[in-house]
């Protein structure tokens, strides 16, 4: 360290799901490094093993409470690749639902609580939009938390109709869902996303959901923007506030983003340097060289965690995966740029590593995409058909489900074995994102994003820091498990 520079440990964070810890070493008032800890070891993989394949479904979805269908739906998939069950279209379509649910809630509880909070915070005070901001945005009484989180609770009575309850619902199986909808409920799922749009529309993008949808480039979302004053709708006030941050110059991450591919809405793929390629999880690694984990650089099929918490080189708790043993970055900014819609795409060609506006923005693009998907797949339900298929014999052998968890992609690989679990490895979203470095030395996506961070004179817990950190929407009980 010289003069100018300094360590800043910042940790625990508030408005994250789980534990995190950044240590940021800063050079002449910006980081030049940041080292990103999970400080907490849970053990989902090991309580797994050796246990009757079934017990995945009531186990893994418990790994975290705000995306358990997401953890559900992917332990399920893995179950279905070692069945010859087919899933009847119903199971699809309410499948689809409840994850889609989920997904929705969680993008919206992430802009109203998590992320937009801070532009509230007392260091904006000069700035021209701050009252606007204070009173929409301030946590505990802004006005945007308290008309959408009504809203927020009445949408996921989907959940109570489909899967039973939310979170740990048992209703997601390798064959469908075990909960049928019959032509009332059908009649007031569809009265449920109307009341959910009516909100949105009104308060968050005093819009149509398609007229966002239907943002086709950088020229179309400026537009959009300074079609109406900044307070018509809590989308556009962040929009003109984050015009006046800069945040387009803030969080450029690895610019390698993957999608498994979602609800046949969104397609699979790899995005890097301007070009798709397949997704082919056999090219994912899992690196523990600066993970609290013995072992070296191992497939999730073949994977092990074995904790070593006396480690001198690790600094996490979280493996280090690796696409092709590149790092690479998820969630809804990856699914939209790799789907290819325009105003993604537009994002992506002005900056490929991506930025905390280009997050934000992509996962509200995504919410106005899903909840016209959703009413669409509510009146394609049948409910005099059937929504799953009858349980089977499962084989021997190894299978991976894959899931776009709201955060990003989520793959369980799991390996049977004389009828019991003999491997379970999970790559979670926020692993991909908040992942330690490799051993080349490569940070990861997080830890690329934090560098050049400004830090202001005084700061111990830098704003601009919080701003990269939750624009990625972090999970980290997903992380660790």
């Amino acid at each position: 360290m010289t003069l100018s520079s300094t360590r800043l440990i910042v940790g625990p964070f508030n408005r994250v799901e789980g534990d995190l810890e950044v240590t940021l070493d800063v050079q002449d008032g910006r980081v030049a490094e940041a080292r990103v800890n999970a400080p907490l070891y849970r053990g989902f993989e090991q309580i797994l093993l050796g246990r009757p394949p079934s017990d995945a479904l009531v186990i893994a979805p418990r790994i975290c409470g705000i995306c358990s269908v997401s953890q559900s739906v992917a332990s399920a998939r893995a179950l279905a690749g070692l069945g010859p069950a087919a899933m009847p279209e119903n199971g699809t379509l309410a499948t689809n639902l409840i994850l889609a649910c989920e997904n929705a809630a969680d993008h919206l509880t992430h802009f109203m609580l998590f992320f937009a909070p801070d532009l509230a915070r007392s260091c904006y005070g000069g700035r021209p939009w701050f009252a606007a901001a204070r009173r929409r945005f301030a946590a505990g009484d802004g006005e945007c938390a308290r008309a959408l989180l009504p809203a927020r609770a009445r949408f996921l009575h989907l959940m109570g109709l489909l899967a039973g309850k939310w979170p740990h619902s048992l209703a997601l199986q390798p064959g469908g869902v075990t909960k049928a909808v019959d032509p009332g409920e059908k009649i007031r799922l569809l009265s449920i996303l109307a009341e959910f749009r009516e909100a949105l529309e009104t308060h968050l993008f005093a819009d149509s959901l398609e007229a966002i949808a239907a943002l086709d480039g950088l020229p179309a979302l400026d537009a959009w923007a300074d079609a109406a004053p900044p307070e018509a709708g809590d989308f556009r006030l962040f929009l003109h506030i984050a015009r006046d941050l800069d945040f387009t110059g803030l969080g450029a991450g690895p610019g390698r983003f993957i999608s498994s591919g979602s609800f046949g809405l969104f397609a699979p793929g790899v995005w890097a340097q301007g070009a798709s390629t397949p997704f082919d999880p056999a090219q994912v690694s899992e690196d523990h060289a600066h993970s609290w984990m013995e072992g070296a650089i191992l497939a999730p099929a073949v994977g092990k965690t074995i904790p070593a918490p006396d480690k001198p080189e690790g600094y996490s708790w979280c493996k280090a995966p690796r696409l092709d043993g590149q790092v690479a970055e998820v969630g809804a900014l990856a699914r939209q740029v790799v789907d290819g819609h325009p105003l993604a795409r537009a994002l992506n060609a002005a900056r490929p590593g991506g930025s905390v506006h280009d997050r934000v923005v992509a996962r509200l693009l995504e919410l106005a995409r899903l909840i016209p998907a959703m009413e669409s797949w509510i009146r394609a339900i049948r409910p005099a058909e059937p929504f799953c298929a009858p349980p089977s014999p499962l084989g021997e052998g190894a299978a991976v489900g894959l899931v776009e968890a709201a955060r990003g992609t989520l793959g369980h690989w799991l390996g049977l074995h004389n009828g019991r679990i003999a491997q379970y490895q999970i790559v979670a979203p926020t692993t991909w994102n908040f992942s330690p470095r490799d051993a080349q030395g490569n940070p990861g996506a997080l830890e690329i994003a934090l560098a050049g961070a400004p830090v202001l004179p005084g700061e111990t817990t830098p704003v601009a820091v919080q701003h990269v950190v939750r624009s990625f929407d972090p999970c980290m009980v997903c992380t660790v498990h």
